[in-house]
C-alpha cells in the first residue's frame, strides 16, 4: 500500500525544508579570503573556489591590477584588486622559457646542469621579490587592511608558492589552509613530513624511490641545491617583510608551518610512497570530471579520425609557442601518423604541418582527453595535466621543460603509463615519432594507465568534496581536524637525534676505555707477580 501525503502536507514539508536550508546557510556558511598564485596554480584554485561557493560560502579573492588569469568580475567570488603593477605573467616567464629551450636542447652535461639551475633560481628569486613587494603593498595600505579586518573572515585560503597569503593571515590573526604542492622552490612534504633521502627523490633529480648508492649521492646533491637558495635567499626576503611589519621575533620559516591544513595536489596512485602527516589531505585530480560534449568544430574533427582516433598535445598554460625548428619537427612527426591531432599552439604555423593536425588557441582539455576516440596525450608533464590523463586513462608522451615536470613524467614511466622525450632529443633520429608510435601500438601503456585510472577513481568521496569539507572543518572545529606536528621547534641536530647518538657514543667510548684500562692494569699486575715468582 502506498501512502499519499496531502497537498498541504507537501507545502508544509517544502516550507520546513526551505526554513531549515535558510538556517543552515546563516549558521554554517563562512567567509573566506583567498590569496592565490597565478598561472596553472590559479586554474586549480578556481575549481576549489567554485565548489566552496556552491556550498553557500562567500569568497573574496585578492588579485593585482594586471592579473594574468584572475578575473575581476565573476559570479563565484568578489575580487579585491591591489595596486601592484609588476606581476607574475606571460611577459615575466617568457625570458625564462626562451633560456630553458636554449639550454635544454643542448647535450646533458655538468655545465648545462649548472646553467639551468642558475637561471631557474634567478627566476624564482625574482618571483619572490615581486611577491614580497605585493605583500608590502597590502600590509602598508591602512584602508585595505581596515576593510579586511571589518570583513570578519573565517579563514584564509592560500597557495604557499606565494608567501603574501601567509603574512596576511598572520596580520589578520586568522587560521589558514594551503592549496599546495610547492612552497616556493620546495616540494611541500619536505617542510612538514620526514623525507629520507634514501627513497624520497628530490625535485629535478629524475629519480624514482628505488635508488642505487650513486643515485642517493645525486639525490643528496639535488637536496642541497634546492635547500641553499630557499634558506639563504627566499626566506630572508620574506623575513625582511616580517621584520618591517611584525618585528624580528616573528619568524617567517615558522609561520609557513602553521597552516592548519595542507590540501596536497597529488595522489598516492601517482606519487611514490613516502611518510606523511595527519594534517595533509590528498586532493590530486580535484579538477577532473567526466567529459562533457565538445564544441561542434572539435567534435566534427574528432569524429573524422575514424578508427585511428585522436592525439592531443598541450604544453600547458605558460608555453604558447616553440622554437620554429622544434615546432616543425613535431609537426612533421604528427603528419606521418594516421591519427588526427589537436594541438594547443599559439605560435606561427609550422611549415611541416600536416592535414591531420588542427592548431587551436584553446581547448577544453578535460573534455578532449575524456573523449572515447582520444588515444594519446603529448604533455609537458604539469601536475594537473598528468592527473587528467590518469583520470581519463590516456597514456602519455612527455616533453618536460623545467622544474617538476620531468619528475612527474618519471612517475608515469615507472608505472608503464608513458614515455619521456627530452628537449635535447626531440629532433634527433626521429625520437619523437618513435615514442608516439611505441605508445600507440604497444597495448601495455593503455592497460597500465587504465589500472591507475581505476584506482584513482575508486574513492568513497571525490577529491573536490574532500577539499571543500576539509576547508570547512578548520572553521567548524576552530583548527585542523588532526593535531599538527611541530618539528620546527627542535634544532636540526635534535630532530635527527645527533645529540643522543653523540652522548651515547661518548658513554660507550668511556666504558670501553675503562674496561680496556682495567684489563691492561690487571694484565700488568699479573705479569709483575709472575716475574717475582
Amino acid at each position: 500500500m502506498r501512502l499519499k501525503m496531502p497537498v498541504h502536507g507537501y507545502q508544509h514539508f517544502s516550507l520546513a525544508l526551505f526554513v531549515w536550508l535558510s538556517i543552515w546557510r546563516v549558521c554554517f556558511c563562512y567567509k573566506f579570503l583567498v590569496v592565490p598564485f597565478e598561472g596553472s596554480h590559479w586554474l586549480n584554485m578556481e575549481v576549489l573556489i567554485k565548489a566552496l561557493h556552491s556550498r553557500g560560502h562567500t569568497i573574496d579573492v585578492i588579485r593585482t591590477i594586471n592579473s594574468w588569469y584572475i578575473k575581476a568580475d565573476t559570479p563565484h567570488y568578489n575580487s579585491i584588486t591591489v595596486s601592484v603593477n609588476e606581476v607574475f605573467d606571460s611577459d615575466f616567464v617568457q625570458p625564462l622559457l626562451e633560456k630553458t629551450f636554449a639550454i635544454g636542447r643542448q647535450e646533458s652535461s655538468l655545465m648545462t646542469f649548472l646553467e639551468v639551475h642558475f637561471h631557474l633560481f634567478k627566476a624564482m628569486s625574482r618571483t619572490v621579490e615581486v611577491m614580497c613587494k605585493m605583500a608590502t603593498e597590502i600590509l602598508k595600505d591602512d584602508n585595505l587592511m581596515a576593510h579586511l579586518r571589518e570583513s570578519r573572515y573565517d579563514l584564509v585560503l592560500t597557495d604557499p608558492e606565494l608567501g603574501a597569503g601567509i603574512l596576511l593571515a598572520h596580520a589578520l590573526q586568522l587560521p589558514f589552509v594551503y592549496n599546495v604542492r610547492w612552497v616556493m622552490n620546495k616540494e611541500a612534504h619536505l617542510l612538514l613530513a620526514p623525507s629520507p633521502l634514501s627513497y624520497v627523490p628530490m625535485t629535478g633529480s629524475g629519480l624514482s624511490d628505488k635508488m642505487t648508492y650513486f643515485q642517493m649521492i645525486k639525490n643528496l646533491i639535488y637536496f642541497v641545491t634546492w635547500d641553499i637558495p630557499y634558506r639563504f635567499s627566499f626566506i630572508p626576503q620574506y623575513q625582511a617583510v616580517c621584520d618591517q611589519f611584525f618585528g624580528p621575533e616573528v619568524r617567517f620559516d615558522e609561520l609557513i608551518l602553521k597552516a592548519e591544513l595542507w590540501l596536497m595536489r597529488t595522489d598516492f596512485v601517482f606519487e611514490f610512497r613516502r611518510p606523511t602527516m595527519p594534517n595533509i589531505i590528498y586532493i590530486g585530480g580535484l579538477q577532473c570530471k567526466p567529459a562533457e560534449t565538445l564544441p561542434d568544430h572539435l567534435e566534427d574533427f574528432v569524429q573524422s579520425s575514424g578508427e585511428h582516433g585522436v592525439i592531443v598535445m598541450s604544453l600547458g598554460t605558460i608555453v604558447s609557442q616553440l622554437p620554429e625548428d622544434l615546432a616543425d619537427e613535431i609537426a612533421a612527426a604528427f603528419a606521418k601518423l594516421p591519427q588526427k591531432v589537436i594541438w594547443s599552439y599559439r605560435g606561427s604555423k609550422p611549415s611541416t604541418l600536416g592535414n591531420n593536425t588542427l592548431l587551436v588557441d584553446w581547448m577544453p582539455q578535460n573534455d578532449v582527453l575524456g573523449h572515447p576516440k582520444t588515444k594519446l596525450f603529448v604533455s609537458h608533464g604539469g601536475t594537473s595535466g598528468v592527473m587528467e590523463a590518469i583520470y581519463h586513462a590516456v597514456p602519455v608522451v612527455g616533453i618536460p621543460l623545467f622544474f617538476d615536470q620531468y619528475d612527474n613524467l618519471v612517475r608515469l614511466t615507472e608505472r608503464g603509463a608513458g614515455v619521456i622525450v627530452t628537449l635535447s632529443s626531440v629532433d634527433k633520429d626521429n625520437n619523437f615519432l618513435k615514442a608516439l608510435q611505441e605508445v600507440l601500438t604497444e597495448p601495455s601503456y593503455r592497460k597500465n594507465i587504465q589500472g591507475l585510472s581505476e584506482r584513482h577513481k575508486d574513492q568513497l568521496i571525490p577529491p573536490l568534496d574532500i577539499a571543500a569539507f576539509g576547508t570547512e572543518s578548520v572553521v567548524r572545529r576552530k583548527g585542523a581536524p588532526q593535531p599538527r606536528t611541530e618539528p620546527y621547534k627542535m634544532p636540526w641536530y635534535v630532530y635527527h637525534s645527533l645529540d643522543v647518538y653523540i652522548s651515547l657514543s661518548g658513554v660507550v667510548t668511556v666504558l670501553l676505555l675503562t674496561v680496556f684500562m682495567m684489563i691492561r692494569l690487571l694484565c700488568s699486575t699479573c705479569k709483575r707477580k709472575l716475574k717475582r715468582d
